[in-house]
């Protein structure tokens, strides 16, 4: 199904769109010049227009002249677009593909057709230096379709295959999850600040900090309590700081945050 070279199109061109198609072009995946990258104002796109991509105000077109389409604008301005390209689509020459929040595959097929594959998928803005956390998943594409797809979101990062009613529940732990734990690196150097440390030392501190408890968990293929047990010993501060901060409700806040965020992400589209 999937030509050679692979003519692209990003509809809706923000800083998700943006950064896939440069993760793209970066890893050789495809060049420039086989991208088009559309927005409603191009003025945004005059850099991009400098480094060989195709860019254009107008979907219709930009989908006609491509294979794999891509929809990164907001659930507000799907249904929109949808209208806009239904007559563009070819369900034996598109595989689209949908990055917009709370929008099932079923939804963008009533619109463009239910023949056409459709590939959902959930990145994080640590798309942009390629350390993206992406759920991808289907209810029609074939194998070869999601083999592409997961090719293609590897080139920014990291990408697990999911069941289609979980991808509300992606959205909130790692979409919405890089808020969460930055937030969390944020409490931690105002600690910092607290005990004694300058501001952008704590950051610093906390931030490299953060990252090696996450590089530990990668690396060992180990569980959290597993590194937790290595660093806390019997009456030491390692334990008495966690147990203060259970007392406080740290774990038990997390999850309930992160319950609420699924809970809404499943009604940011609205259908008409």
């Amino acid at each position: 199904m999937m030509e050679k070279t692979k003519k692209t199109a990003v509809l809706g061109s923000g800083n998700i769109g943006m950064s896939l198609a440069k993760g793209l072009v970066k890893s050789d995946y495809c060049r420039p010049e086989d991208i088009t990258l559309t927005r409603r104002n191009l003025q945004h796109l005059a850099e991009q227009t400098q480094r060989g991509y195709q860019v254009s105000d107008k979907n219709y077109p930009a989908v006609f002249n491509s294979s794999v389409i891509i929809i990164a604008v907001l659930p507000q301005q799907l249904d929109q677009v949808l209208e806009e390209i239904a007559g563009a689509i070819d369900p034996e020459k598109h595989l689209v593909i949908s990055i917009v929040s709370g929008v099932s595959c079923a939804n963008i097929r009533a619109k463009l057709g239910n023949n056409v594959q459709v590939v959902r998928v959930m990145p994080n803005t640590a798309i942009a230096i390629c350390q993206s956390m992406t759920c991808i998943a289907t209810d029609n594409a074939s194998s070869e379709n999601m083999e592409e797809v997961t090719r293609m979101f590897e080139t920014v990062g990291s990408v697990i295959t999911i069941n289609e009613d979980l991808m509300t529940s992606a959205t909130a732990l790692c979409a919405c999850g890089v808020a969460f734990f930055l937030r969390a690196i944020r409490a931690a150097s105002q600690g910092g600040i607290e005990i004694g440390f300058h501001a952008d030392e704590a950051l610093r501190m906390a931030v490299q900090t953060a990252k090696g408890a996450a590089d530990l968990l990668l690396h060992n293929k180990s569980h959290p309590e597993h590194e937790i047990d290595k660093v806390t010993s019997p009456k030491g501060c390692t334990i008495a700081g966690l147990n203060e901060m259970e007392h406080q409700g740290f774990s038990s806040s997390l999850i309930k945050g992160i319950k609420l965020s699924a809970l809404k992400a499943g009604g940011l589209y609205t259908k008409e």
